[in-house]
């Protein structure tokens, strides 16, 4: 054996640490090694100990202001001159443990210090600070939309009192306040952690609000004028432990318990925020953001997370429909591919146009460039969305999936033949336009009067409108919570959407339909061997093309999504709080 061989072996474990720029910390009795700086509560979490808190949230500044973090802390005693340390066989000295407890969410480990996070001192203070937070607190635990969800109800069991010793009258606060067009307050659940007034100064940039009056008769407020009305605000319901903030959308609808959770992402720009969509049965009752530190953090913007009711609109097309007349008439889903085929097999391949769109998933975006080189037309195009980023959250880019349709199609602007394509069908050189996914009167510039002008206008939309309306043929499609597939968001990190619910009516899957429009061109069966019979299919199909996605498939995405590209982009809050962690701000 080397000299440097025994030597390693030789060092105890803390002395790997130390070089390892770890410090030895004893949780609970056993000693561990954590990375210099670590706040206490994040060393316990990282070894499987939760210590119980409400204000301490690892995004935002630590006031220390709820104490339920309380531990007791232990270090070396001092040694008194010339008396050389003592260390027990493993090298590390005694703990001598103080008699008072201190807060783990904003004290930070250092060599040689011992934590407990149970014992009598512990559980004494615990029950004591649960004591004070349930004297005012009501018990309408029946009728909180928190239920089920609430850390005051949970830490009560662990750490509260069988019984109450509170004799006097509760002091009553402001109830069902309307501070917000989508939050409520009830101020009488209140446990003053401030995790919302953190929330809306450092993350949102809108510091409206505060807590007035003082002691028992502290109440949380809005600056006088103002209302919570940032994009960013029903997040502030997601973070408060009680039920004192709530969404107005959500409020009273159903009890979380009975909600099935999805983990998917949002399509309403090309950050693609990653989400969890909660259902039960075939209704989406909310979404809420899920963490994703190389996306989202753990925020989205209110615009975003309640644009989903469209799914059960009534204007929400359920049907394939055919023109008769005037009107469209119901059809079956073989006459309406058939339809469509005999429509494009009866025209040139110049004739013909293709509009997708960059809300598609990258498995459509792939049939529909294997359709148009099928058909042989070189008319394929996108329509763009660009807005002003908001400095936050929100992208520029309004489409999800912009990038995975540069990389899926091979341009580098999937829009540009846009132009040439709606002066095509007004010179009436086109005669055939499909559209998968867009409202081409609203966003992509036709008016209703240029659609006269063609043989066969297929829209594959979600909803009714001038352009169904306009379409001989209306192909209904799934929404954002009904398919499964992959996106590429703008900072090239390739991320996948998951199925929570089911097609409404008689819509389908976009890709099946696709599928099918394929089949029908080639003149073959969709159950042809030749054809994909699921999602994973059309993905492996198009990795085989696609260098990004070589080696992938859905599974491997993973719920946090993969880095394919580089595209130069960032996010502006992920940068801001990258900066906040370095400063030491925040854990992050």
């Amino acid at each position: 054996m080397s000299e440097e061989a025994s030597t390693a072996e030789a060092k105890l474990p803390k002395d790997v640490a130390a070089e390892k720029g770890l410090v030895n910390v004893q949780i609970d009795g056993v000693w561990r090694q954590v990375p210099k700086g670590t706040r206490m509560i994040e060393a316990c979490r990282s070894f499987g100990t939760i210590v119980p808190h409400y204000c301490y949230h690892p995004k935002l500044s630590s006031p220390g202001n709820c104490r339920m973090c309380l531990v007791q802390m232990g270090m070396p005693p001092r040694p008194t001159p010339g008396q050389d340390p003592t260390y027990d066989e493993d090298g590390y000295q005694p703990i001598g443990w103080m008699p008072r407890p201190v807060i783990a969410c904003a004290n930070t480990v250092a060599e040689n210090m011992g934590i407990r996070t149970g014992g009598e001192l512990v559980e004494n203070v615990r029950e004591g600070v649960m004591e004070f937070l349930l004297i005012n607190h009501p018990l309408d635990c029946p009728i909180c939309d928190q239920a089920g969800e609430c850390r005051l109800q949970e830490h009560s069991v662990g750490h509260g009192r069988g019984h109450s010793r509170f004799v006097d009258m509760k002091v009553k606060k402001p109830k069902n306040v309307d501070i917000g067009p989508r939050i409520r307050l009830d101020d009488e659940r209140c446990i003053m952690c401030s995790r919302c007034i953190r929330f809306m100064d450092e993350v949102a940039g809108d510091p409206v609000l505060g807590f007035t009056q003082r002691g028992t008769y502290t109440t949380l407020t809005v600056h006088p004028g103002r209302k919570l009305d940032s994009n960013y605000s029903l997040n502030t319901a997601d973070i408060c432990p009680v039920g004192a903030l709530t969404s107005n959308d959500f409020r009273f609808q159903m009890r979380v318990w009975f909600l099935k959770e999805t983990p998917s992402i949002d399509v309403n720009c090309g950050t693609g925020a990653n989400i969890t969509i909660w259902t039960r049965g075939e209704t989406v009752y909310r979404i809420t953001p899920r963490q994703n530190d190389e996306v989202n953090s753990c925020w989205m913007p209110d615009s975003h997370r309640l644009n989903f009711h469209y799914i059960d609109s009534d204007e929400r097309l359920t049907e394939p429909l055919l023109r008769d007349g005037a009107s469209h008439r119901q059809s079956s889903w073989p006459d309406a591919i058939a339809k469509v085929v005999d429509a494009l097999k009866s025209h040139a391949a110049e004739e013909i146009a293709i509009i997708g769109s960059s809300r598609a998933t990258n498995e459509e975006l792939h049939l529909i460039r294997k359709l148009a080189d099928q058909l042989g037309t070189e008319h394929l195009t996108t329509v763009p969305r660009i807005g002003e980023s908001d400095g936050i959250l929100i992208a520029a880019d309004r489409n999800p999936n912009t990038n995975g349709c540069k990389l899926v199609w091979r341009r580098e602007d999937p829009a540009f033949r846009l132009s040439a394509i709606r002066d095509g069908v007004r010179e009436g050189r086109i005669k055939v336009l499909l559209n998968f996914g867009e409202d081409l009167t609203a966003e992509a510039g036709f008016d209703v009067a240029d659609f006269e002008k063609l043989d066969c206008l297929v829209s594959m939309l979600l909803l009714a409108g001038p352009t169904a309306e306009a379409s001989d043929v209306v192909l209904p499609g799934a929404a954002f919570a009904e398919k499964r597939g992959s996106m590429v968001n703008v900072t090239g990190r390739l991320q996948r959407l998951n199925r929570a619910l089911e097609p409404r009516g008689h819509a389908r899957d976009d890709w099946e339909v696709l599928r099918d429009l394929s089949a029908g061109v080639s003149n073959v069966s969709p159950f042809d061997a030749s054809q994909p019979q699921l999602i994973e299919d059309v993905f492996r199909d198009m990795a085989s093309t696609v260098s990004e996605f070589d080696g992938l498939n859905l599974s491997k995405i993973g719920d946090l999504g993969l880095p394919v590209t580089e595209t130069g982009v960032t996010i502006p809050h992920l940068e801001d709080e990258r900066a906040r962690k370095a400063a030491g701000q925040i854990v992050g």
